[in-house]
């Protein structure tokens, strides 16, 4: 871990791989007038929107919704299995198992056909004290249990025993893109309203705790990180029932679930904050939680170490090393699909497009862990089987 000093606030960052549109958004955060105590920046740390993703921004009575980002929610679930890789044949893996998913799964930017049972979504929140949550409480029955494009996936895995285990990378779908945009517009306004000293070109517009716009987004944002679970925990059942009709006598432990974006209410440094973790993952000592590599390299579980300096966080995965858009111009195909497939990975590569989720895009997840060692400990080295993407 390196500190920087900038704009004479501390900035202690998990890495030296940096990119220079990163360090500037970086740079902007050290500018906020509510900024508490230090900047922590994770070793997967590349550029996003506003605020970086793998920054972990802790505030004084204020949120912004660009540092939550637009998927909110967003996280990983992981299943192990009582099953060896050795006992399933290709055949069952191919047609029965991933074949079954893909059937009961939607994937991209489909959804449901027949609304899912309510029984499925959140329960406990207020409807009445959300606008775009009310207003797309029908859309989000069809969302439930849908995966999502992007770097959204499903992947089997095999443990270091050879032991079966499913993981999902998923989040609130366009719910959450939904509210992130109602209110990071709202924010702007009323930014511009005030004559905030946050420049509107940072896009790090926010909301001041004890506003009504505060109280309704953190409504709305909550109900966004419980409904992101509620799809993992429902296409992590389906699954189950797809591979237990495969595997006959197949049993399942429990879920592991662990989100991502999203802003919460912690004490640190003797102080009640508000935390956003924009791409990075809660670590507190004794925490389990999940960094996935790439698609072809090894994910991690891990138990958090309570390290206060990163504010108890670590990683979300790997991060990317280039933008979609370059890894669809730059990347080998050909060179990309070779490496899944002398690995024995059942892959979704199947056209240039799919460059910006390869390997190639991403950092390399060993650097990643080894370098927040002091963040958490390993407890499961997992390395994929067969991926199924957005």
């Amino acid at each position: 871990m390196e500190v920087k000093i900038i704009n004479d606030r501390p900035v202690k960052i998990w890495t030296d791989n940096v990119e220079e549109s990163a360090m500037r958004q970086i740079e902007n955060l050290t500018t906020l007038p509510f900024l508490f105590h230090h900047l922590a920046i994770m070793p997967d740390v590349h550029a996003g929107m506003g605020m970086p993703i793998g920054g972990v921004l802790a505030c004084n009575d204020a949120v912004i919704p660009n540092a939550v980002g637009v998927d909110i929610g967003c996280g990983m679930c992981a299943v192990k299995t009582s099953w060896k890789l050795e006992n399933i044949t290709p055949e069952v893996l191919r047609k029965k198992i991933m074949r079954g998913i893909r059937k009961r799964i939607p994937l991209g930017m489909d959804h449901h056909k027949e609304p899912q049972d309510e029984a499925y979504l959140p329960t406990g929140h207020d409807i009445d004290k959300t606008v775009i949550v009310k207003q797309r409480h029908i859309s989000i029955t069809k969302e439930v249990g849908t995966l999502g494009g992007g770097n959204h996936f499903i992947e089997l895995q095999k443990d270091e025993e050879g032991t079966l285990w499913i993981m999902i990378h998923s989040g609130s779908r366009n719910l959450g893109a939904r509210v992130g945009e109602h209110y990071n517009k709202i924010a702007r306004d009323l930014n511009e309203k005030w004559h905030s000293v946050v420049k509107p070109e940072l896009r790090l517009s926010f909301l001041p705790r004890g506003t009504k716009e505060f109280e309704m987004y953190w409504n709305e944002m909550r109900f966004c990180i419980d409904f992101a679970f509620c799809n993992r925990r429902l296409m992590m059942q389906r699954i189950e029932e797809v591979i237990a009709d495969a595997l006959p006598g197949i049993e399942f432990e429990p879920m592991i679930n662990i989100a991502h974006n999203y802003a919460a209410f912690e004490h640190h440094y003797g102080e009640d904050v508000i935390v956003h973790r924009k791409g990075a993952t809660l670590a507190r000592e004794g925490i389990v939680g999940i960094i996935p590599g790439s698609q072809g390299t090894a994910s991690y579980i891990v138990e958090g170490l309570g390290n206060p300096e990163s504010f108890c966080s670590c990683s979300h995965g790997a991060g990317r090393v280039m933008s979609r858009t370059a890894a669809i111009k730059t990347l080998d195909m050909a060179a990309e699909v070779a490496q899944l497939e002398a690995k024995g990975i059942v892959h979704a590569i199947r056209c240039q497009d799919d460059m910006q989720e390869a390997s190639g895009a991403y950092k390399d997840i060993e650097t990643v862990i080894k370098n927040e060692l002091d963040l958490v400990k390993i407890k499961t080295r997992l390395l994929p089987i067969a991926v199924i993407k957005g």
